[in-house]
């Protein structure tokens, strides 16, 4: 296999991570390759157990496939230090209890918000403070994004979770961390969970508007 094919599987599976369930010819338009190329890419992939797929009927003939990441393929996607941050939670929650690791997380939620805060403090619109935050996020590895919605409010979307298994351990992070954003955009923006890893869904995410009052 050359460097330039594992480059395009790699990038099979960031686009796939990103945007979710795709057909190969969407891929091949996205990623700038051909669809045939595409589709040996994705039987290698299924071969090794990373994509899988389903066929959906959309309208009249044939049926669409569409590819998606297995639970293996999402693991490819490594939370950061995962084994290591399940045994300081544990640890933590041994000895000092669970008002310990409240406190824990309290702590990181506030250096979060003095860190973020500064990165968001030369103000601007809503849609500006929401692209710097999705930056910062992406650099911490959240693979964050914003779109505006037809309504005028914004969608929040992380499509990788870095720290998934510390949230599944103790759900006190996601918690602290929709506060932490609520914190940030302020009392006149409104800020709600729309989809959640942890509640079996692909991604996380947000919708966020200024508040009626304002």
């Amino acid at each position: 296999m050359t460097i330039d094919s594992d480059r395009t599987s790699g990038l099979i599976l960031q686009a796939l991570k990103a945007r979710g369930a795709q057909t190969a010819s969407v891929l091949a338009e996205r990623l700038g390759v051909t669809a045939v190329a595409i589709r040996q890419h994705l039987d290698r992939l299924n071969g090794e157990g990373l994509v899988a797929h389903d066929d959906r009927r959309e309208s009249v003939g044939r049926p669409k496939r569409y590819w998606r990441l297995t639970d293996k393929g999402h693991a490819r996607f490594p939370d950061n230090h995962e084994g290591l941050t399940l045994e300081i939670i544990d640890a933590v929650r041994n000895v000092f209890g669970d008002a310990g690791l409240d406190r824990l997380i309290g702590e990181r939620e506030a250096r979060m918000r003095a860190s973020y805060g500064a990165a968001l403090s030369s103000g601007g619109s809503l849609a500006d403070r929401l692209g710097r935050l999705a930056a910062r996020r992406s650099a911490e590895g959240y693979m964050a994004e914003v779109e505006r919605l037809a309504d005028g409010s914004f969608r929040l979307t992380e499509n990788h979770c870095p720290i998934c298994a510390a949230a599944r351990a103790c759900q006190g992070f996601c918690r602290s961390e929709l506060a932490l954003f609520r914190a940030l955009l302020g009392p006149e923006v409104s800020i709600e969970r729309e989809e959640h890893i942890l509640a079996g869904a692909r991604r996380c995410a947000y919708r966020i508007a200024a508040s009626e009052a304002n």
